[in-house]
């Protein structure tokens, strides 16, 4: 199975394969997207509403400067650690068109994880000891140290531990964003720029070192 760097439906579904599937998939994230811009644009305007979703409110842009050069600093480190190690070559090969989805997938998975799965009101040691335990979800279901293929297979190799750390390093990455200081809103807009930075920056890499093959 050709797996990208999100761990959505797609990994079950084979979705590099599936042209058809990952449009339709595209097409959901930017709806959703809509719907979170309708309700930041409606908080800027001050009718907000308390079924907005969550992390809809403004930010300074130094944060999202922040939080982007983080996570620039954090994928030359896991490129830098590939190298080092000699796995670089056991990376997965993507489509241009999974690429976009990826993008695209980003703004639901950090609508899940950072937006919902917080734990609010309960003091910031908890509310960290459940990001930990939400990180380390996120990290498990990219398919590093696993695959399907017909049913669930474990993968422990070293290329596997080292890409699971390193996604869980980057979720702890995206929770801090929004709940730094430099975030006084939490907004989720932070968020949306480093994982697109993110993903945005594995393409590239792909592309450079010869895993991004085909239109689609």
């Amino acid at each position: 199975m050709k797996c990208g760097p999100t761990p959505c439906l797609a990994l079950y579904l084979q979705m590099n394969d599936q042209p058809l599937l990952l449009l339709l998939m595209i097409a959901a994230s930017v709806y959703v997207a809509r719907l979170w811009l309708d309700d930041y644009r409606a908080g800027i305007a001050g009718k907000s509403h308390p079924r907005a979703l969550p992390g809809a409110t403004p930010v300074p842009w130094r944060g999202i400067l922040i939080a982007m050069m983080g996570t620039l600093v954090l994928l030359a480190l896991e490129t830098w650690g590939e190298i080092h190690l000699g796995v670089a070559g056991e990376q997965s090969r993507i489509t241009v068109l999974f690429g976009l989805y990826t993008l695209a997938a980003a703004v639901i998975e950090e609508l899940i994880f950072r937006g919902y799965l917080v734990i609010t009101h309960r003091g910031p040691a908890v509310r960290w000891a459940g990001i930990v335990g939400a990180s380390l979800l996120f990290a498990g279901l990219h398919p590093f140290l696993w695959k399907w293929e017909g049913g669930l297979v474990w993968t422990f190799g070293l290329k596997g531990w080292f890409s699971t750390a390193a996604i869980f390093l980057g979720s702890l990455w995206f929770y801090t964003v929004r709940f730094a200081g430099w975030n006084p809103n939490h907004s989720l807009l932070p968020c949306f720029a480093a994982h697109a930075t993110k993903n945005l920056g594995v393409i590239a890499i792909k592309a450079v070192q010869g895993f991004l093959v085909g239109w689609w």
